[in-house]
C-alpha cells in the first residue's frame, strides 16, 4: 500500500508542489460530495413526486376478502301453467251441452266439426290412423271422468298425437242399464277444441264401449 504521508519539502519549488497536489485533493472531495449530494436530492425528488402522485396512503388491513354476491334472483313465475289453468278454466265441460245436433245421424253417432269430411269419419272407422294412447273412464264418478279426460286430450294435444282411444264402457252396470259415461264423454269431447272427429271404435278395440278420437295437429 502506497504511502500518503506528503514527501520532505527541500526548496520552495517542492513547497508549490504540496500545494498543487493539496488543491488537487481538496477540488476531487469537494466534486465527489457535490456528486452524492446531488443523487441524494435527486432520490428525494422522485420520491416526493411518487407521493404527490398517488396521494395520502395507509397500510392494507389483514382482512378476510369479502366479495359482494349479487342478490339470488326470483324463482321464475310459471306463465305457462298459469295459462294452462286459465285455459281449463275457461273450456270448462258442461254436461248440458247439446250434441244433438253436432252428431252425425249413423248407427255409432259420430261425430266431425264442420270443415272436416265424411272421408276422415270413415278413415277413422277403418283404422288409418294408428292408436297412439288411450284412457279408460270405468269406474270413475262423472267429476272424476270429465276431468281425467280433458287432461288425457289436452296432454295428447300437447305431445303431437293425432289418434287416441276413450274407453268409456257400455253402461251395463248403470241404474237402468243406459249408457251414462258414453253420452257423457261425447259431450265433452265435442267441447274440446282439440278433437276433430270421433267414431265408435271397431268390435276388437272396445265396440260401442269406446270411442276413437282424431285430434288436430299440435301447434308448433
Amino acid at each position: 500500500m502506497a504511502s500518503s504521508r506528503t514527501p520532505p519539502i527541500k526548496d520552495l519549488a517542492d513547497l508549490k508542489q504540496v500545494q498543487r497536489t493539496l488543491a488537487e485533493t481538496r477540488e476531487r472531495e469537494a466534486a465527489t460530495a457535490a456528486a452524492k449530494a446531488a443523487a441524494e436530492r435527486k432520490r428525494a425528488a422522485e420520491k416526493d413526486l411518487f407521493t404527490r402522485a398517488i396521494g395520502a396512503t395507509e397500510p392494507l388491513r389483514r382482512k378476510a376478502a369479502v366479495v359482494p354476491l349479487a342478490p339470488e334472483p326470483p324463482a321464475p313465475i310459471p306463465v305457462q301453467h298459469q295459462l294452462d289453468e286459465q285455459r281449463v278454466l275457461r273450456e270448462s265441460l258442461s254436461d248440458e251441452f247439446d250434441v244433438t245436433t253436432l252428431l252425425d245421424v249413423d248407427d255409432a253417432m259420430s261425430f266431425r266439426r264442420p270443415g272436416i269430411g265424411t272421408d276422415v269419419t270413415a278413415r277413422l272407422r277403418k283404422g288409418d290412423w294408428s292408436i297412439q294412447a288411450q284412457i279408460d273412464l270405468h269406474g270413475l264418478r262423472s267429476d272424476e271422468a270429465r276431468e281425467a279426460l280433458g287432461g288425457f286430450i289436452r296432454n295428447a294435444y300437447k305431445q303431437g298425437l293425432r289418434c287416441v282411444r276413450v274407453v268409456h264402457g257400455k253402461g251395463l252396470g248403470s241404474p237402468g242399464k243406459q249408457p251414462v259415461l258414453k253420452t257423457k264423454a261425447q259431450r265433452w269431447l265435442i267441447q274440446k277444441n282439440e278433437v276433430l272427429a270421433f267414431v265408435q271404435a271397431k268390435p276388437a278395440e272396445g265396440g260401442a264401449g269406446a270411442l276413437v278420437v282424431l285430434l288436430a295437429p299440435a301447434r308448433r
